[in-house]
């Protein structure tokens, strides 16, 4: 498999998000390829067991853990500090770190509402902001990879504060490549990663024991995460085992279509637009 230019042995990784799931199936990806890792996490256990795996499957690897939350400034900065100190500059970001609510709407728990857009948006932001500038200014091939969700487009009733934060990734990100690629001389790639129906932590915390047969695997949406940096793709767009990427492509020309066809919103779930879309789907 070809590796984008920054993925490679000697360089600096910085991963948040990094205890499990995703985060921690790059971290094992990029510690196999001889990379220096700076793992962040809330997950104290979680990020020491993460350590304990990754040192002794790859003895040469040098790991760098910080129990951290992204929604505060402050401890974001000490941590890049920390970096700084141990690896000195970064070439692969990769803002990972994320909450789910669940079944909350726009009139729910507002300290739901509050908590997950401070992890899943400002923790994004604060760690952009902390760690982008000095990896433009070096002057350094170098990736960025935003970690979003196929609800930030599609946005299915039942979860809006997670929704939210994932569409307000997904704005975030398009207006970080559009402005680093207008930086003279900047030779940093910017991905948004969308991963489809993965078994990750955050499934296991909702008590699912064991992989679903619909899902993938974390390893397997590394693989292709991997690939299409390769290629140069902003977009990451991740199928399953159950949903194909021209299933999701369908169902993102429909949300977009609401606008278009002036339907109501959502109306992917609205029951006078039921036939339509299977219809739709079926075409």
């Amino acid at each position: 498999m070809p590796y984008p230019v920054a993925l490679a042995p000697g360089h600096v990784a910085v991963i948040t998000g990094a205890a499990s799931g995703i985060g921690l199936a790059v971290a094992e990806r990029l510690a196999a390829l001889g990379m220096k890792l700076a793992l962040v996490d809330t997950d104290a256990d979680g990020l020491g067991r993460a350590r304990v795996a990754l040192e002794k499957a790859h003895r040469d690897t040098r790991v760098l853990s910080t129990v951290c939350d992204v929604a505060d400034r402050a401890a974001v900065e000490a941590f890049a500090a920390e970096v700084a100190r141990h690896f000195g500059s970064v070439d692969f970001l990769m803002c990972n770190a994320g909450i789910e609510g669940g079944g909350k709407g726009v009139l729910g728990d507002f300290d739901v509402w509050r908590r997950i857009v401070e992890i899943n948006l400002w923790g994004t932001i604060h760690v952009l902001q902390t760690f982008v500038p000095s990896m433009v200014e070096r002057g350094r091939a170098g990736s960025i990879v935003v970690t979003g969700s196929k609800q930030g487009i599609t946005c299915p009733p039942g979860n809006t504060p997670y929704n939210v934060s994932k569409s307000a990734l997904k704005t975030t990100t398009e207006a970080l490549a559009h402005e680093l690629r207008n930086i003279k001389g900047c030779r940093l790639t910017v991905h948004l990663l969308i991963p489809g129906y993965t078994y990750t932590g955050l499934a296991k915390k909702r008590g699912v024991a064991e992989k679903p047969e619909g899902a993938w695997e974390a390893s397997q949406v590394v693989d292709l995460m991997i690939e299409r940096m390769a290629e140069g793709d902003f977009y990451i767009l991740c199928p399953d085992n159950e949903t194909t990427r021209a299933m999701d492509e369908k169902r993102m020309a429909w949300t977009m279509g609401d606008i278009i066809e002036n339907r109501p919103p959502l109306s992917r779930w609205h029951p006078n637009y039921k036939k339509a879309f299977a219809d739709y789907m079926k075409g």
